[in-house]
């Protein structure tokens, strides 16, 4: 790993987005969490920047509530809270003024004094994408990279719209920020049962031999919302789900599961070989080509937890005549010595029956026509991972029937890890917060990455331009579009049920697709 320190020198973040939803739902909550779990020290400062004029007392009590609501600790009587909030400041800031930034730069020098810090500056914008290269620029020209200690970049997605924007943003970045100072933060990394599939993968003897096209079939990742698109409509009419899910998430989730072993457990290391994933991805050349390996479909009015949700052309801010898709679903393959032949099924959608995020790998079946085979119907050998909202892994095998002559059944073992009595897994963004100030970019997302990422996603838009009339439709409450079961069907597989669902409706709507 990289030079790590546990805070021995101390910190100061600035929080640039600090009256947005993202600092109250996930940052301010991470950093109490962090100070609750004594991973963070006295020796550190919390500046909070936006251009909403608020005092300091009034951003603390926002910070209170943010906490109260969304952490996983609650304030109480018996808490250190006087000694935790003292440590926030805020300013109200015009990221177009950069005679503001100098004033940045004096308060804090004289917070870094107060609290004994090291000049060690973590900013972390959660900001428009656009914002970035200026915000960049202004931090080196106001003076606030100039102290003695280390200086990182956090960045939020989206990391442009496509590689060529996302090039350009990089280079602005990159005229103030090394590579290695800068962390974009793909927030589904720091997810607990993510980061297992590493451990599961490369501490398990009997789980690395299989993990190759020998042994295994297909392997399905599913990324389900059972929201709409909300008061985001004009953000989603130019994103879709392609941008929004697939460039970040779901292909770290394909690099994390098709990656080889690193070398050596260093973040560097680790980061080359999802990299070679992603380069290995084959790319679509043409709309034939991805007509047959790739579904995009839109929502329409449908019934979702007994109640009536509009159609996706019906939300806020969303043309009525929109072609931007909801649901996403694809057929990839990594054309390299390990996983050729082997389908990655990836879908997500929006307006779904439940949320879900699970990656189910399904093993090869034993020959047909073969001992127990002859007598009984066979199901296949399943491994998943189950991320989100329920955190565990499943396994499913076949065993004989109790009392029954030869009769062989599917059983499973079923590890929840978020079942655990007195287990409170941290979320996501406390791991990457404490990844980013210790120096460890293990669980972020290299530049090259996300052009790799990005050049795979456009070969799909660009296809998509060519031909506006591949929309499906689905009803808001479904699984989706049928052509998202033909998929699979191509290939004699069928979609697994997410945790949930019932193993009857997917049979449902299979037998509803054959007909």
């Amino acid at each position: 790993m990289n030079n790590l320190n546990n805070n021995q020198s101390g910190v100061t973040f600035f929080i640039f987005g600090a009256t947005g939803d993202l600092a109250k739902r996930k940052l301010y909550p991470a950093i109490y969490s962090l100070f609750r779990e004594g991973k963070l020290n006295e020796r550190f400062t919390v500046i909070g920047l936006a251009r909403r004029h608020r005092s300091r007392e009034e951003f603390q009590n926002d910070v209170y509530q943010a906490i109260q609501e969304f952490a996983r600790y609650k304030i109480d009587q018996d808490d250190n809270w006087e000694s935790f909030v003292q440590h926030f400041e805020y300013m109200s800031l015009n990221t177009n003024d950069l005679n503001a930034f100098y004033e940045l730069n004096q308060l804090t020098e004289s917070l870094e004094q107060r609290f004994d810090i090291k000049g060690n500056r973590l900013f972390y914008l959660a900001l428009a994408p656009q914002l970035f290269g200026q915000v960049a620029n202004h931090l080196r020209d106001g003076g606030l990279l100039n102290s003695s200690g280390w200086h990182r970049l956090v960045i939020e997605k989206p990391f442009g719209y496509d590689l060529q924007s996302a090039e350009e943003l990089n280079a602005q970045i990159r005229e103030v920020f090394e590579e290695e100072e800068i962390y974009r933060i793909d927030h589904y990394l720091g997810k607990e049962m993510i980061q297992n599939i590493e451990v599961i993968r490369f501490a398990n003897a009997f789980f690395e031999p299989l993990w190759n096209n020998k042994y295994i079939a297909n392997i399905q990742i599913t990324l389900s919302e059972t929201v709409g698109v909300g008061d985001r409509g004009g953000y989603y009419e130019n994103s879709g789900a392609l941008r929004d899910m697939a460039q970040n998430h779901m292909l770290q989730m394909v690099a994390m599961m098709a990656m080889e072993p690193p070398s050596r457990m260093e973040s560097e290391d680790i980061r080359d070989e999802k990299v070679k994933v992603l380069r290995s991805i084959r790319s679509y050349s043409d709309t034939q080509e991805v007509g047959e390996h790739v579904v995009r479909a839109q929502y329409t009015e449908g019934v979702l937890n007994d109640k009536t949700v509009h159609a996706y052309r019906d939300e806020d801010s969303v043309s009525k005549t929109s072609n931007t898709e909801t649901f996403f679903a694809a057929e990839l393959y990594v054309d390299n010595f390990r996983w050729a032949g082997v389908p990655f099924y990836v879908r997500t959608g929006k307006r779904l029956p439940s949320k879900a995020t699970e990656v189910v790998v399904e093993f090869k079946n034993i020959p047909e026509n073969v001992y127990f085979a002859k007598t009984n119907q066979l199901e296949p050998n399943l491994l998943v991972f189950r991320v989100n909202p329920q955190e565990g892994i499943y396994i499913k095998f076949n065993a004989k029937k109790p009392g029954g002559k030869s009769m062989i059944i599917p059983v499973a073992m079923d590890f929840c890890q978020s079942c655990e009595v007195g287990l409170n897994t941290p979320e996501a963004y406390e791991r990457l917060v404490l990844d980013a100030m210790r120096g460890d970019s293990t669980y972020f997302t290299r530049w090259d990455e996300v052009a790799s990422a990005w050049k795979y996603i456009d070969s799909i838009s660009n296809a998509w331009s060519q031909n506006t009339n591949d929309l499906q439709f689905y009803e808001a409450g479904s699984w989706g579009p049928e052509g998202m079961i033909q998929l699979l069907q191509k290939k004699g597989f069928k979609w697994w049920p997410v945790h949930g669902q019932d193993e009857a409706e997917v049979t449902w709507v299979q037998a509803k697709s054959e007909k």
